[in-house]
């Protein structure tokens, strides 16, 4: 429904179960299924020009990524997770980040950046749309694009995640089953329910939510 909530929220719900690691492994395959559900409905608004260079650039950042998440542990992950998710949570409550106009310059360095932190724990969304920005584009077409590049950093860190994490991920394979139905669900059934509530206060209820998920993940690191 939000567009960036089967990262954010369904990655720290099931790293209650079975660590940070693992879950960021599990939960990318729900999300490029959606991703690329999402980039059908809105192909026709994609800035072709903008996905060529933004998006390799992008999928380069997430594949570096997912390559360093195999060497992470779990615990330290939680921490970098629960770090984004807090600057994702204040940032809804503030919209400085939307407010924020970065150049094309920082917007490349931002997409590369967005797309390692998207291999590395998963989370990648609002430093992208937020680069987006830079250049220019339409919202339609922001939204779209940036849905496309998404799907470009899954495409990259999706199989190294199956081959550092294959036999775990078969193991969940009811969790992701669910997970991707309820994505699936909530992308088509999704935008008429969302139009219907006000922004303020979705943005205010989400970034509660994110500062919440943020700190308890930060702050039980150590047991992951």
């Amino acid at each position: 429904m939000t567009g960036f909530g089967i990262g954010s929220l369904l990655t720290p719900a099931l790293a209650m179960a079975t660590g940070t690691k693992l879950a960021v492994a599990a939960i990318a395959v729900p999300h490029a299924l959606g991703t690329a559900a999402r980039f059908w409905m809105l192909r026709r608004h994609v800035d072709r020009r903008v996905l060529l260079g933004f998006g390799v650039a992008s999928a380069a950042g997430g594949l570096v990524g997912a390559l360093i998440h195999s060497r992470f542990t779990s615990g330290a992950l939680a921490v970098v997770f629960g770090g984004l998710l807090i600057l994702a949570g204040v940032s809804e409550l503030t919209g400085w980040m939307r407010r924020v106009e970065w150049g094309r310059g920082a917007a490349w360095v931002l997409g590369a950046l967005s797309g390692l932190l998207g291999g590395l724990v998963g989370n990648q969304g609002g430093i992208r749309s937020a680069a987006l920005l830079g250049f220019r584009v339409s919202k339609e077409s922001l939204v779209a694009t940036a849905t496309a590049v998404g799907l470009f950093v899954d495409a990259a860190r999706l199989p190294v995640y199956i081959a550092t994490s294959g036999r775990e991920m078969i193991a969940l394979w009811p969790v992701i089953a669910v997970a991707t139905g309820g994505v699936l669900l909530g992308t088509v059934v999704g935008t008429p329910v969302l139009r219907r509530l006000p922004r303020a206060v979705f943005s205010r209820v989400i970034g509660m939510v994110l500062v919440a998920l943020g700190l308890y993940m930060a702050l039980t690191a150590g047991g992951a």
